[in-house]
């Protein structure tokens, strides 16, 4: 086919890390790009149909090379809708999400391709093929067997336009949550309404104001979860509960945004679609390729964790009643409240102030001196900021990663406020896969939603943000170590609950003693973070730990619970159904609400994680283990690092994840350490 030169994303980026050309990408880019891309793969794969006797590098090896113009605007497009969107944008998605489903069936579905790699499937004990290349060919049969290539002709048809009207409804879902969320952001009229807040927190929401023209205002922005970091520390009850209740509304209004009817379509098309798999409902068609093998064996875990985390949470609630009492007051207990008079009481037990941190975790020393440096001791790798290269946004950061003998690692990208363009959320995404196939370094983003505080002032960031920071970090670790010969292994390419496990280790160092001393200064003084508040953080590590548990578990039920139906349409009322999926866990305790409810559930509904959430507490289980596994063996070392890199983050999911684990670790996971972190024996 003839390709049009001028379009940046029809041939490789001649820039340094194939960093995308993001000077020259232009909106009218995206969707020849998008077609072209689809028509040159189809063509590549008629070209591998045409191929003759089916080989591990005719059949296999062609499909890994197959689609590098798709996967190139592919990248950059869904960075860009959900880090810096626009009308224009989302219409782009709205058009092409359908035919990207249409595509990959016309591929994944194609018998005649399945049959190829079948056939090698069943010859795989006489091909004489390494680890790395039996692995990948397993991982092409269940991809294709899990699509449905196996299924009659009438089965994959009927498939087909399940997948396409799913794609819309879930690009629906995202833009409709955006806009709901963007829209139920609180105006404030008077700044005395935020006493409490602290000075650089008042100022951001001064900034974001202004941002949407509102003079003499002060604008608090919805989060994409349940409730407000502010919460902690606003002491006007009355607007604690206006933000609240707008946080829980997001996507439930019966207006234009209403997710509702979206989220019944949702859960009836992928139990249609769980039925012609011969799966009993979705959540079973999807935990069956994941390490956890089956709602049954998540329902153990998670129920061995439920009666005890609620429990807490309710032994917590009692302590918040009497710091309620204790003030003056005699309201009872709401979630509203929470979060600030936990504050109150964590200052009370452990002298821990979180809102007095902030100004000892300025982002930028955070970043450089804590997790950078934190990387550079652990693994020896180090980082130049590149501010000669165009990113996406003027506010994505690009800085050169190099291995300890000077060798290059990769680019990492980070973006680190909020704006109304950008979706709720802390996330990586990559824009260059690594692999040794195409000769490729990584190039990953890291986005979180920090508020941006006025011109020249520094951006301090709370307890919560300095968690994320390291956790989003430990993704793009795991992107920037693969080692790969294979982009559809390559980094984070591993199950879905599996996924979350070298992030989660990942935030261990943020009060790490030598990391803490390094980066924790009080951004006016100078003033390093006194150890007994590092003590004291340390003492109350398992504190909230019921409200936090009990708050995620409910998350995690109901998207089993949504995809565990067989019948959508035996749900009259979405609220009702999330009310007795929660209570059937015991975890229904009003102050306590699930992190996220069904109608801006976007992990679920516009993401990749339906029946998967439950994989953040799954994989801690690895994290909590691991943890051990350094302080048992030393703590910040290059040894355990270089081990842990070697043996787990560099391998992708070039290997079955829970022998990757079992490499790295010596033995399967144990469960204690997690029931301890969390208060729970």
């Amino acid at each position: 086919m003839t390709l049009d030169t001028s379009n940046p994303f029809f041939a490789r980026s001649t820039l340094e890390y194939e960093l995308p050309p993001f000077a020259l990408i232009k909106d009218e880019h995206y969707l020849p790009a998008f077609y072209g891309g689809m028509a040159a793969q189809l063509e590549e794969v008629s070209e591998i149909l045409a191929s003759g006797v089916p080989t591990f590098q005719n059949t296999i090896v062609a499909l890994e090379k197959s689609g590098q113009i798709l996967a190139r605007v592919s990248l950059v497009f869904f960075n860009k809708s959900s880090s810096d969107t626009s009308a224009e944008i989302d219409a782009i998605e709205e058009e092409i999400a359908p035919k990207l489903a249409i595509h990959s069936d016309a591929i994944r579905l194609d018998p005649v391709l399945f049959k190829r790699i079948e056939d090698l499937y069943k010859e795989k004990e006489i091909l004489n093929l390494n680890v790395e290349d039996a692995w990948l060919l397993e991982r092409y049969y269940r991809d294709f067997h899990f699509a449905g290539a196996h299924l009659t002709e009438a089965q994959r048809e009927i498939l087909k336009g399940i997948n396409e009207e799913l794609s819309k409804l879930e690009a629906q879902f995202s833009r409709q949550t955006l806009a709901d969320t963007n829209d139920l952001a609180v105006v404030v009229d008077r700044r005395d309404e935020l006493d409490g807040l602290s000075e650089n927190d008042i100022a951001a929401a001064k900034v974001a104001a202004e941002a949407r023209g509102l003079s003499d205002k002060w604008l608090i922005n919805m989060v994409n979860f349940s409730g407000h970091p502010l919460l902690d520390s606003l002491k006007n009850r009355d607007l604690r509960k206006k933000i609240m209740t707008a946080s829980l509304l997001k996507g439930n209004r019966n207006n234009d945004h209403d997710n509702k009817q979206i989220v019944l379509q949702m859960v009836a098309l992928r139990a249609r679609k769980a039925k012609l798999f011969g799966a009993k409902n979705h959540a079973e068609y999807i935990t069956r390729e994941q390490t956890a093998g089956s709602p049954t064996n998540v329902h153990a875990m998670m129920r061995k964790i439920a009666a005890p985390a609620i429990k807490n949470a309710k032994a917590e609630g009692v302590d918040l009643q009497a710091a309620i009492t204790a003030d003056g007051h005699d309201f009872e207990l709401q979630s509203w409240d929470w979060g600030y008079y936990s504050e109150k009481v964590r200052l009370a037990k452990f002298n821990v102030d979180t809102v007095a941190l902030a100004p000892y975790f300025e982002l930028e020393r955070v970043l450089q001196d804590g997790v950078f440096y934190a990387a550079t001791k652990l693994f020896g790798i180090t980082f130049r900021e590149r501010p000669d290269l165009v990113t996406y946004h003027p506010e994505a950061r690009a800085f050169e990663v190099n291995d300890a003998d000077g060798s290059k690692v990769g680019l990492f990208i980070g973006d680190f406020y909020t704006r109304d363009s950008k979706r709720g959320g802390a996330w990586m995404n990559n824009l260059v896969d690594q692999n040794f196939l195409l000769g490729q370094l990584p190039v990953v983003c890291n986005n979180l939603n920090v508020p941006k505080p006025p011109a020249g002032e520094p951006t301090l960031i709370s307890f919560d943000f300095l968690q994320t920071l390291f956790h989003e970090f430990g993704h793009a670790l795991h992107g920037l170590f693969s080692q790969t010969k294979y982009p559809r292994v390559s980094g984070t390419a591993v199950q879905r609950d599996f996924v979350e496990f070298p992030s989660q280790v990942n935030e261990m160092w943020m009060l790490w003693p030598e990391i803490v001393d390094n980066y924790a200064y009080h951004y006016k003084t100078g003033e390093k973070l006194p150890q007994t508040w590092i003590d004291n953080i340390n003492k109350a590590a398992a504190f909230n730990e019921g409200f936090e548990t009990s708050s995620y578990l409910q998350a995690a039920i109901l998207d089993l619970a949504w995809h565990e139906l067989t019948d959508a349409d035996a749900v009259e009322d979405v609220e009702i159904f999330e009310a007795s999926a929660i209570a059937d866990y015991g975890l229904n305790y009003a102050p306590v609400p699930t992190r996220y409810r069904t109608t801006y559930f976007s992990h679920i509904f516009a993401g990749g994680y339906s029946s998967g959430y439950y994989g953040y507490i799954w994989s801690e289980v690895l994290d909590a283990d691991t943890v051990d596994w350094f302080k048992e063996n030393g703590g910040l070392d290059r040894k355990l690092g270089d081990h842990f890199r070697k043996e787990l983050l560099s391998r992708g999911g070039s290997i079955d994840s829970m022998q990757m684990y079992r490499n790295f670790r010596g033995r399967d996971a144990d469960i204690t350490p997690l029931l301890k972190r969390r208060g729970l024996i």
